[in-house]
């Protein structure tokens, strides 16, 4: 058996492999279908700022939610310049 690069693997590790890309493939469909459950929410609070004739930018808002964002990814061991750049 062999991994993409050619090398020959046992059959363990061929089976490890296609588990872990299998966890991967699960994890990256829930993240496609919380990003749109998210998307859908923004574009409600848009609609909802201009019927309400509100701001359509909250800086300070914005301000607490990169915080806290950051803070939720030092938490999870994620470099919180990287969560704030998804968000």
């Amino acid at each position: 058996m062999t991994a993409d690069s050619g090398e020959t693997m046992s059959a363990e590790a061929v089976a490890r492999l296609a588990s872990l890309r299998q966890s991967i493939d699960n994890i990256d469909a829930a993240l496609i279908h919380l990003l749109a459950e998210r998307f859908k929410c923004t574009q409600q609070v848009g609609v909802l700022k201009a019927e309400n004739e509100m701001p359509a930018s909250d800086p300070d808002r914005e301000k607490r939610q990169v915080a806290r964002l950051r803070a939720l990814a030092e938490q999870a061991d994620l470099d919180p310049a990287f969560a704030e750049k998804w968000f």
